[in-house]
């Protein structure tokens, strides 16, 4: 793996490149992770092909989210890397990344394949800003992974109490630094939703099974199959919405599927 970056009008993105042969394969993280934490899905994902994947704004080497920060900020980022990239690529976004990816590829033709994990979008847990953004002005980011996973993400506080206790939380620390922000933008922010059955490229949709149906993954991505009808839907089992970290030879081995036989 090696370390490549991008500039966006003054903005470095960095990426974390897995070389290879053929179309490369793009992979966009939503929040609370980075490159990193997608190391393990790059890993298992058995493909010949280069995998990219993008550490956002925010997220250390990259640049900060930067005044006036939107979706479209991280909209035209990805144009950015996908321009530099010089040819076609699969395009696969996670959560957040979900909804850049999707909104880009409006934008754009060339793409390969479109892939996406449970994209989100508003209304996304809105009650949480105000209080993630209490807690990070404070400096106090312990409170922020708090409340990313009770206000936002539903676990409870037994669920919150262990994960106080595994190693993985230190990680989660800083990613939270930029997340007001992040939750604010895509509240703010409205989907292409009438583009999204023009999308040339093949489509999948993956979903967590544990998630159907459910607030607020489940719903949000309701509102993405219901606007995507030419995509794939795949049910990833006995998953919710962190596969990449609970299960990520699961999701290489599916992301590896898509890939090989796009629908």
């Amino acid at each position: 793996m090696r370390t490549i970056t991008f500039d966006h009008k003054g903005t470095a993105i960095s990426a974390r490149t897995r070389d290879g042969d053929g179309p490369p394969l793009v992979i966009l993280p939503g929040v609370m992770a980075d490159a990193a934490t997608w190391q393990p899905v790059v890993d298992g994902i058995t493909l010949p092909n280069p995998v990219i994947v993008i550490n956002r704004r925010g997220r250390t080497p990259s640049g900060p989210l930067g005044a006036g920060y939107t979706v479209r900020t991280e909209i035209d980022d990805l144009h950015q890397v996908l321009d530099a990239l010089g040819e076609p690529a699969h395009l696969f976004g996670w959560s957040y990344g979900g909804l850049i990816a999707a909104d880009a590829a409006t934008e754009r033709g060339g793409l390969r394949t479109l892939t996406m994990y449970e994209p989100v979008a508003h209304p996304f847990a809105p009650e949480a800003v105000s209080f993630l953004r209490e807690a990070i002005g404070r400096g106090d980011l312990d409170r922020a992974v708090e409340i990313v996973n009770t206000t936002v993400s539903g676990f409870s506080a037994e669920y919150v109490a262990a994960l106080r206790q595994d190693p993985v939380w230190q990680v989660l620390r800083p990613l939270a630094a930029p997340l007001a922000d992040e939750l604010a933008a895509i509240n703010d922010h409205h989907p292409a939703y009438e583009k999204y059955r023009d999308i040339a490229p093949p489509v999948t949709l993956l979903l967590g099974e544990l998630n159907a149906g459910t607030p607020p993954y489940g719903t949000a991505f309701e509102s993405f199959a219901q606007t995507l009808p030419q995509a794939q839907l795949v049910r990833l089992p006995n998953q919710a919405h962190l596969a990449h970290a609970q299960a990520p030879q699961l999701l290489a081995k599916t992301i590896t599927e898509v890939l090989a036989t796009p629908p």
